[in-house]
């Protein structure tokens, strides 16, 4: 057994794990397949144990392979605290807002103003299944949404914080027959088909919520459809589907339509701030302060007794790690 492993081999290692696939997991390190499978025999070699089993069709984690994961995954974030411990405010912070014109828009305003050196970058993934799995991938920094709709073994690698309790909404065609209505209970959408990102990977949490929310209320659940990549393209499908919309009180105006307030009761969508335990950065401390900041000030961690909520949210949104 060596005394010394070079990082380089296991984060080659971990990138062959997560994506269980040679050319995507070279892709993703920017370097050439056959350097790749170089590094991941040399990785065997030193340790003296077989770390996946390849055949034509796929690759997989031998039993050695899986017990060494958790421990690569701890050498590489230590190695990542104590470069960004070095680099300070130097490396630009990447933060993905999910859409334009949502509460996170506005925590990453604050922050900017909170730590005007520090590049904030923003980004726009969609949803927290897509970005929490570039966060854990060193890709992306820091996101917003629904932390309860995430697997345990993704929620292990983040911490978060709650931000906001938001009401959720309904987008409708501007002459749907409940569009005149200011309000739309609940049980009103009984009997309807309402898009909630079925088949979209990235949005998989917000489905959850929405199959939650919908169940025993006669509520369908559109099928899932080609997922729409940008606000033009979602507008054009909207006006040719015509399907309403399960979204937020902040969502975005669409031409053409009306986003009204559910009611009877208010349903929810949390929304926590996540990041990668381990990572230092003064950015992060300053969306933490401006997401705490916003929240007290505007009241979003509020919420109605008789809103709701799923319990499993409810108890993760008090969990603050």
């Amino acid at each position: 057994m060596p005394r010394d492993l070079d990082p380089r081999l296991l984060r080659a290692f971990v990138a062959v794990a997560d994506e269980l696939h040679f050319t995507r997991a070279a892709a993703r390190l920017y370097v050439a397949q056959q350097a790749l499978s170089r590094d991941i025999r040399r990785l065997e070699r030193e340790l003296g144990a077989e770390l996946f089993v390849r055949t034509t069709r796929q690759v997989t984690l031998t039993g050695d392979g899986e017990r060494l994961l958790p421990y690569a995954r701890g050498v590489l974030q230590a190695q990542d605290e104590l470069l960004a411990a070095a680099s300070g405010a130097s490396r630009p912070l990447l933060v993905d807002l999910n859409t334009e014109g949502m509460a996170s828009g506005r925590v990453l305003a604050r922050a900017r103003e909170l730590a005007p050196d520090c590049e904030l970058m923003a980004r726009f993934q969609s949803g927290l299944t897509g970005a929490a799995a570039e966060i854990v991938a060193g890709r992306l920094d820091v996101s917003f949404g629904r932390l309860a709709g995430l697997e345990p073994a993704v929620r292990a690698l983040l911490s978060h914080q709650p931000v906001r309790f938001e009401p959720m909404a309904v987008l409708l065609p501007h002459d749907h027959p409940l569009a005149g209505r200011e309000r739309i209970p609940l049980n009103a959408l009984a009997g309807e088909t309402v898009y909630a990102g079925a088949g979209n990977p990235a949005t998989l949490e917000w489905t959850d919520l929405a199959r939650r929310l919908f169940a025993g209320r006669g509520i369908t659940i559109a099928p899932p459809a080609p997922v729409a990549i940008g606000f033009e393209e979602f507008r054009r499908v909207m006006a040719k589907t015509r399907t309403p919309v399960l979204a937020v009180v902040d969502f975005p105006a669409v031409p053409d339509t009306v986003l009204r307030p559910i009611v009877d009761p208010v349903p929810l969508s949390p929304v926590s701030m996540v990041w990668r335990k381990g990572i230092v950065h003064p950015g992060v401390d300053a969306l933490r302060a401006a997401a705490a900041d916003l929240a007290g000030q505007e009241g979003w961690l509020e919420r109605d007794a008789n809103a709701w909520l799923p319990e499993g949210d409810m108890s993760l949104m008090g969990d603050n790690n």
